[in-house]
């Protein structure tokens, strides 16, 4: 049975994937980080747990639909499965800032979708990992561990030092998981 302590919880546009202040609006422009998907895969090896919990206000704002994002995320499990590992869920949130919804990050109604789906009863321990602060506080707010990467948005959240005080920091998200992995082998 899965316990918190083996979920590791992704943010997407930054961690997995190159981010883009225009949006990543079509599958073209989606373009992952190669480290990034050897990373989960290792996680899944290492006997850990992998969900994503993305904010996808682009569909809210009409430059994409559900079908691009869609196929987008169907690219990410293939490359992930083509190199031994798997992702139990992903959860996204179409809304944008101003639709009251209680799944954007910093909410996190993305992380609630997560433990219900994956059957837990707490995300106590779990890892949220993100490259900036509204993914972190919606970890934090869920009990999760921070991690910070500098990929994306990371340097920026960096930078202003704000809410970080509980955060590993990481170049990317293949040291982070260097790092998770030899702990669980050691």
């Amino acid at each position: 049975m899965l316990t918190a302590q083996q979920l590791v919880i992704l943010d997407r546009d930054g961690v997995i994937n190159h981010d883009s202040d225009a949006y990543i609006k079509t599958l073209a422009e989606w373009v992952p980080y190669p480290s990034a998907i050897s990373a989960i895969a290792r996680l899944t090896q290492a006997g850990f747990t992998v969900a994503v919990a993305t904010n996808q206000s682009g569909i809210a704002r009409g430059y994409y639909d559900e079908a691009t994002l869609n196929a987008m995320h169907e690219r990410l499990n293939a490359l992930v499965a083509a190199e031994g590992g798997h992702i139990a869920h992903i959860a996204y949130c179409p809304h944008g800032p101003d639709d009251q919804c209680d799944c954007r990050k910093p909410l996190p109604g993305l992380l609630a979708d997560i433990q219900q789906q994956l059957n837990l009863t707490s995300l106590k321990g779990s890892w949220m990992v993100g490259d900036s602060l509204r993914d972190l506080q919606a970890g934090e707010a869920m009990g999760c561990r921070s991690v910070l990467v500098k990929t994306g948005k990371g340097e920026k959240t960096l930078a202003k030092g704000v809410g970080l005080e509980h955060a590993l920091i990481y170049a990317d998200l293949a040291a982070f998981v260097d790092d998770l992995v030899a702990d669980v082998l050691n």
